[in-house]
């Protein structure tokens, strides 16, 4: 019977049937047909057992990095963090694109949201693109690869949802996305500038002189330094110790209000209203998925899935290596079929355990799910953020398609392959600070 809810799952997943509805149609299956005798399961113990999950204090800070990057995007507070970085790279054929990846890595790493930070940056970067004579398909590309750099550059909420339903420290997940972030950022950036090398559509500003530059670093740093603030508060605060995860997201939601308002004046009393409702909207929607999947989570336990998984994963190879190599091909169709919260939310109950049985460390399989659901999200047919960014930059996807998977063949490959074979250096941070075992 479980083959048969799985089946009930992807089909209505597919059909474009909502996630939660899909998640309950496959639970409802399993609840009247599972079991060993095919009887079926008591619903009456399932709803007590999601509740019981359901009551997370880390949940709440999912809703207030939504909240905090509405605000900045409304508040003007990403504007500023271009600026300041196009003082150092804006003389470079492609530096520009260097500039939104820079600040789209800023951003995420404050909203947690690649759609927020698409949303900010590439609404400011877009004309920009378009004035330097920029392709109009390589621009959305960019954008839409580096907004995904929020979900590795933490703190982000897929990983505080993955880290909810695995039973993990969030702090120690969110360290080991960290350097697989910084690769990226790094890649992205240099294949931008390698793609661009021989367009001489593309404007390539003066060169400043050292005076020059310093002047201008002074006069755009000054007003970028409220906005630099709020990633030294919220990740100072939340590496420092000072803070938990979610008093962090609290912290950045009041300083941000006050800033994009009072400073930047892009934010008003309207606006932050409508702010509040979109991310009660965002918020209620995932709250009703976390609280449907972990019904079923608990159904595929009883039902012994990863278990069977394991089984047919040993039928193809019983080397850990190869099967780690087949789960991230499962990850990366899972991410080609629907967004990143859902890919977390499905598969993390269904392969932890595989992986724990494996000898793999969970906190390394958080870096490993942290760069598969960025790939999905710009991976046809599914991806969402690769179609957002084609509407933001006015691209038709075919325009998009060469640079995207140039960006995922030279940057999201080789990170996936770092990320999963390379568990010493994924687990460097988590095991200097927290002293998370090799």
């Amino acid at each position: 019977m479980i083959f048969v809810a799985l089946v009930i799952l992807m089909a209505t997943l597919v059909i474009g049937v909502p996630v939660p509805i899909s998640f309950m149609a496959s639970s409802a299956w399993l609840i009247f047909f599972g079991g060993p005798s095919g009887e079926g399961y008591q619903a009456s113990q399932l709803l007590p057992y999601g509740f019981t999950q359901m009551n997370s204090v880390s949940l709440i800070a999912i809703a207030l990095f939504i909240m905090a990057g509405g605000i900045m995007e409304r508040g003007k507070i990403g504007e500023k963090l271009i600026d300041l970085v196009d003082v150092f790279v804006g003389h470079l054929r492609g530096g520009l694109g260097v500039v939104g990846t820079i600040s789209c890595a800023v951003f995420g790493s404050i909203s947690g949201a690649a759609c927020a930070t698409l949303s900010c940056i590439g609404s400011i970067m877009f004309p920009r693109f378009r004035a330097e004579g920029y392709p109009r398909g390589h621009a959305a590309a960019l954008m839409a690869n580096a907004s995904l750099l929020g979900l590795l550059i933490p703190p982000n909420a897929t990983l505080i949802i993955f880290a909810w339903i695995s039973g993990q420290s969030v702090l120690a997940c969110f360290l080991s996305t960290i350097g697989p972030g910084i690769l990226t950022t790094t890649l992205i950036c240099l294949v931008n500038m390698w793609l661009l090398r021989n367009n001489e559509s593309v404007l390539v500003a003066h060169k400043r002189t050292s005076t020059e530059k310093w002047d201008l670093f002074k006069k755009r740093g000054k007003l970028a330094i409220p906005a630099l603030m709020l990633p030294v508060i919220v990740l100072g605060g939340i590496y420092g110790g000072i803070m938990t995860t979610t008093e962090a997201s609290a912290m950045a939601v009041l300083y941000a209000i006050p800033v994009g308002m009072f400073v930047y004046k892009g934010l008003n009393l309207k606006s932050l209203y409508e702010v509040i409702v979109e991310s009660a909207v965002t918020t209620g929607v995932i709250m009703v998925m976390l609280y449907s999947v972990s019904m079923l989570s608990r159904l595929y336990i009883l039902e012994d899935l990863p278990g069977k998984m394991l089984h047919l994963f040993y039928a193809v190879s019983d080397n850990r290596w190869i099967i780690m190599f087949m789960i991230n091909i499962f990850l990366v169709i899972m991410g080609m079929l629907m967004d990143d919260i859902s890919v977390v939310v499905l598969t993390t109950p269904i392969l932890m355990p595989i992986i724990m049985e494996l000898g793999f460390s969970p906190i390394h399989y958080a870096a490993i799910v942290g760069v598969n659901t960025g790939l999905g999200c710009i991976t046809p047919p599914a991806a969402p953020v690769l179609y957002l960014g084609g509407r933001l930059g006015n691209a038709p996807i075919d325009e998009m398609m060469t640079p995207t998977l140039w960006f995922i063949l030279l940057c999201w490959g080789p990170v996936l392959l770092f990320t999963a074979y390379c568990p010493k250096l994924v687990l460097f941070l988590p095991h200097v600070i927290m002293g998370v075992p090799w």
